[in-house]
């Protein structure tokens, strides 16, 4: 993340992407797939890298191999090997980022969950401060129900910002300035939708 500031002084926090360019390497259509989709591809791969199924199909597509393959759909036409690029974005539009956020491996409660833990300091709770407390009842049901907020993994899910405003575009370098946060580490691949 980084900040700029906009033209009445303020300081916004933002987050600089780069989108594109991107080629679509397939075409689905309703005939052939049972739907209508574009998949893109993006970020260049060496070729030994790649195996002989995906070089076929990027060579149908005529472009080198990619990293990266995802679907999304489009209002205008598209054919086999076009490149999409951050022109497609104007300044002050809204758009969703979908990305998979950081792993914070297993936590407890309170940071999984938001627990305030066991009150104060006295009365004998000297190592209580951050357990989950009571699970549940006694003979019955004797078990813990499904669902119970516990510790256990957290993050490394799939999460989609919504509405973060394009605060500017740079289309010479593929940049796109988007106001907020976005789910992810540094250098993580993340899908802009409009």
């Amino acid at each position: 993340m980084t900040s700029i500031f906009s033209a009445d002084g303020k300081n916004v926090p933002c987050t600089v992407l780069e989108a594109g360019p991107c080629v679509i390497t397939q075409v689905k259509t309703v005939e052939t797939d049972g739907y209508d989709a574009y998949q893109l591809a993006y970020g260049d791969k060496k070729e030994k890298s790649t195996t002989k199924a995906m070089l076929g199909h990027f060579k149908k597509a005529g472009t080198t191999p990619k990293r990266k393959l995802t679907e999304l759909t489009f209002e205008q036409e598209l054919g086999l090997g076009d490149t999409v690029t951050v022109d497609i974005f104007s300044e002050g539009e809204f758009v969703d980022v979908v990305g998979v956020s950081k792993g914070k491996g297993f936590q407890g409660v309170v940071k999984r969950h938001g627990f305030s833990g066991v009150g104060g300091q006295t009365h004998g709770q000297h190592n209580r401060l951050r357990a989950p407390g009571s699970l549940g009842a006694s003979s019955w049901p004797s078990r813990v129900f499904k669902g119970m907020r516990m510790g256990g993994q957290t993050g490394n899910v799939r999460v989609k910002a919504l509405n973060l405003e394009i605060l500017k575009v740079f289309p010479e370098q593929n940049l796109l300035v988007v106001k907020g946060s976005v789910p992810g580490a540094k250098g993580s691949f993340v899908i802009v939708e409009k």
